[in-house]
């Protein structure tokens, strides 16, 4: 399998970014279409009892109706962070983050394409939130917070596993001395290289 030279993009990982954040994208807005269209506004409809229900509000602030009454600036914020993944994604030749900047832009659009195109106008649009978990938390949310929150919970995991976003690894040697960082990718130190470098003394060494 041919490797991807350093610095250029991985159109595998491209491709999977942009499945994951049109799936999540449409997705997200099908499920509001359904709620705009059949449930009515305020109304509390039972899923799974207390566990799970859908009630149809109009959130004007963040993810999970933090924050009410900061539209324009939270729509100027989710574009920003679009236009840095997608200035970002060439960086990436991990699927592992691939997925997860794939889920953040999905779920960045999906609430972002309500604040544009959704009343009271342009930029101050409410999202659309429907689905509530009393149990969990006590917010109201929707698909595209979930997709944000899922890419954050990757993001953790993928970190603290040391995959990098060109797909290496960053392990951890031990020794006598400690914890030496290793790229899995050449399977080298910079104390094992040190270490290479230095003279040994043997019979044919006299001190000078």
């Amino acid at each position: 399998m041919p490797k991807t030279q350093a610095g250029s993009p991985s159109v595998r990982a491209l491709v999977v970014l942009a499945v994951i954040a049109g799936t999540a994208l449409a997705l997200d807005q099908f499920t509001k279409y359904l709620v705009v269209s059949n449930l009515p506004l305020g109304e509390r409809v039972s899923v799974l009892g207390e566990f799970l229900y859908f009630q149809f509000v109009k959130n004007p602030g963040a993810a999970f109706s933090l924050a009410a009454g900061s539209t324009w600036i939270f729509s100027i914020l989710a574009t920003a962070v679009t236009i840095a993944i997608l200035v970002f994604a060439r960086k990436i030749r991990s699927i592992g983050w691939a997925v997860v900047f794939g889920l953040l832009l999905g779920g960045v659009l999906g609430n972002l394409s309500d604040r544009f195109f959704r009343e009271p106008s342009f930029g101050l649009g409410h999202v659309i939130d429907f689905i509530s978990t009393p149990w969990m938390m006590p917010a109201i949310y929707n698909v595209a917070d979930i997709c944000i929150v899922s890419s954050m919970g990757l993001f953790v995991i993928l970190t603290l596993r040391g995959v990098n976003l060109d797909g290496t690894r960053t392990v951890a040697v031990k020794d006598d001395a400690g914890a030496v960082p290793t790229d899995e990718k050449n399977g080298s130190s910079d104390e094992t290289t040190r270490a290479a470098q230095t003279p040994v003394s043997g019979p044919n060494h006299t001190a000078a």
